[in-house]
């Protein structure tokens, strides 16, 4: 039995199905291995004909199918590395303000502190050739917001956006670049340094697409809802009419967030779109301490559910640790190995490196102890 992410991967890797359509589909089955495991009958009137004819591929060796290998790729990444992580709807990690937007993305591979999506954050956009005044503006703006509480998000483009992220780091504060590639294609790739740097000092790349994902102009209208989705306010720092930024401040507007806008000349375009979204009912700031007025009650009950939420992890944490006390280390280690999904024999020897016979043997021990319980084919942790 494959573990329950390997579906959702798949699923997330079909041609023509995005988040819409992941949402509805899962919504419809249940979960994404009742999705992809329904027969053609079923799914013809709701998926594209090129997305049936992978699921029909799929069902036929899930394994070895195209689409299955390369979902099988995606969790082997993952799971290698200690620092990234996948979060789906169900996750406690998952962030709470992104669980109440429309279309929320069903699942965020994320790079760093996953409880850093939990925090108060200030999205912070605009022009990717903002003049000098405005690139100031992004710097000075995101290093007193960060050192005021709040995590600065932004989307790691040229502009403002890096500019944003270097004012948060400067002020020792935490950032948050929503990318519009996968999490191992960093865009523009002259800004490879600054996203490590951001993660370096336990702040989080975050990504809905699927690895290997390339930079395409149809992702960034995507990525910018989850910008605004993570936040508690969109500050546009300079933005033209026709600028990306909007697009950004719009679905905040949609999100019921809140968004500020810095007023300038008359005479720099740049100044337009922001002139425009005051119009519209952004508030207008001349500095960071008017959106903190604004926003200070949400930065209390925010980092007050934050806390809680890492009480509660430390608390299991600990508690996991003195059960497991009372194992051997060969036992020890197949309940780390294990995870909380379930898992095949197959893959704890791929894990552990331990014989097959061994780890059977050990697992009927588990489940005798009563650590695991036997679910198909497979084993999970209780």
């Amino acid at each position: 039995m494959q573990n329950p992410r390997f579906y959702s991967l798949v699923l997330h890797r079909l041609p023509h199905v995005g988040a819409v359509t992941y949402n509805r589909l899962v919504s419809l089955f249940g979960s994404p291995e009742a999705v992809l495991s329904q027969p053609s009958k079923q799914l013809e009137p709701l998926v594209e004909a090129e997305t049936l004819a992978v699921i029909q591929d799929f069902q036929s060796n899930p394994e070895i199918s195209s689409i299955g290998q390369k979902a099988l790729v995606d969790l082997e990444w993952v799971d290698s590395q200690v620092d990234v992580h996948l979060l789906s709807t169900a996750d406690t990690s998952y962030p709470e303000l992104l669980q109440k937007i429309p279309n929320l993305p069903p699942l965020l591979f994320v790079r760093g502190d996953i409880h850093l999506l939990s925090l108060p954050q200030i999205a912070i956009v605009g022009s990717r050739n903002p003049s000098s005044g405005g690139g100031e503006n992004a710097y000075r703006f995101a290093e007193f917001l960060a050192a005021n509480g709040f995590a600065i998000t932004s989307g790691l483009a040229l502009g403002v956006d890096a500019a944003a992220h270097q004012g948060a780091l400067a002020a020792q504060g935490k950032t948050i670049a929503v990318m519009g590639t996968g999490l191992d294609m960093i865009y523009p790739s002259r800004h490879r340094a600054l996203a490590q740097q951001i993660v370096d000092i336990g702040g989080a790349l975050v990504s809905e697409l699927p690895l290997g994902s390339s930079s395409k102009a149809a992702n960034f209208p995507q990525r910018n809802r989850i910008i605004s989705g993570l936040s508690c306010g969109v500050l546009v720092v300079e933005a033209a009419i026709q600028s990306g930024s909007l697009i950004t401040a719009k679905a905040a507007m949609q999100q019921n967030r809140e968004v500020f806008a810095i007023p300038g000349s008359i005479h720099n375009p740049l100044a337009r779109g922001c002139h425009q979204l005051i119009r519209q009912g952004a508030t207008l700031v001349e500095t960071g301490q008017d959106i903190v007025d604004q926003l200070q009650g949400m930065l209390g009950f925010q980092r007050e559910k934050l806390l809680k939420l890492q009480e509660k992890a430390a608390k299991k944490t600990e508690l996991d640790e003195k059960i497991l006390d009372n194992l051997s280390p060969a036992e020890q280690q197949l309940i780390y190995a294990m995870g909380y999904d379930p898992v095949n024999i197959d893959d704890l020897v791929e894990r552990t490196g331990i014989a097959v016979g061994s780890v059977a043997a050990q697992m009927i021990g588990l489940e005798i102890k009563g650590y695991v319980q036997q679910i198909g084919a497979g084993y999970q942790r209780v």
